[in-house]
């Protein structure tokens, strides 16, 4: 997009959240550099975040996973929860894949590498705005192992069927708010999920499989939809559990 159609839009509104003050500054100022962007507040915790969140209601919020007082999950889920229409960014290092596993399930609506390129960060701020999920290769991976076990989970037989009936009780219609039921990726997903894997751009999953960059892109959100179900995040614990009991 050209500066000066990016003058003639509003500005993408950005928290950021994180609770080292030099990486907060340097990242409000890269963005403050951007014609397109302005940043309306700076968090160093998750409380912080989540107050700011439900005052200013910025469309994008750039959360730090391990922050004091109350960490970037829990943030996460409070503000999905209370403003659907902000889009999370999650920033992470990868040194903790429980926590990753926790910020995927939060709801969040993209993922990046704390070292991601600074080209990449903008991008992808620009995407949310536009209603896009993105995955990077390395949270990819993680999600298609997350899938994987979670194929397994609803076998009674694995989990205990005293403990899987609550969950799997699921009503054919579920009323607003309610909890959504658990669905599997269908063949076409889970090779888009897989080429993401591999480090693949949309527009070139685009081309491998003929179809428009625009449906990969709606192929990710769908993906990523299904994947904040609350009922497949009880049956992955339930099935981890399992396993450290064998």
């Amino acid at each position: 997009m050209a500066e000066s159609e990016r003058n003639h839009q509003a500005a993408i509104r950005i928290v950021i959240a994180e609770d080292q003050a030099q990486v907060r500054r340097g990242a409000a100022h890269l963005l403050s550099l951007e014609p397109d962007m302005e940043v309306v507040g700076q968090a160093c915790n998750g409380l912080e975040a989540v107050e700011l969140a439900r005052v200013l209601h910025p469309d994008v919020i750039l959360m730090d996973l391990h922050m004091p007082v109350k960490g970037g999950v829990a943030a996460t889920r409070e503000i999905i929860e209370v403003l659907p229409a902000t889009q999370i960014l999650v920033l992470t290092t990868l040194d903790d894949d429980e926590t990753v596993f926790e910020a995927v399930r939060a709801g969040a609506h993209a993922y990046l590498l704390k070292d991601a390129a600074e080209d990449e960060l903008l991008e992808t701020i620009r995407a949310l705005k536009r209603g896009e999920s993105r995955l990077t290769p390395q949270i990819a991976r993680k999600v298609m192992d997350q899938f994987r076990r979670l194929a397994a989970a609803p076998r009674v037989e694995r989990i205990g069927a005293e403990v899987a009936a609550p969950v799997l009780a699921q009503q054919p219609s579920p009323p607003p708010g309610a909890e959504p039921q658990t669905e599997a990726l269908n063949d076409k997903e889970e090779k888009i999920l897989q080429l993401i894997t591999e480090g693949l751009t949309n527009r070139q999953i685009a081309e491998a499989m003929f179809l428009a960059e625009g449906t990969i892109k709606n192929y990710v959100s769908r993906i990523m939809d299904k994947l904040h179900a609350n009922t497949r995040i009880a049956l992955a614990l339930m099935s981890k559990g399992q396993t450290r009991q064998r």
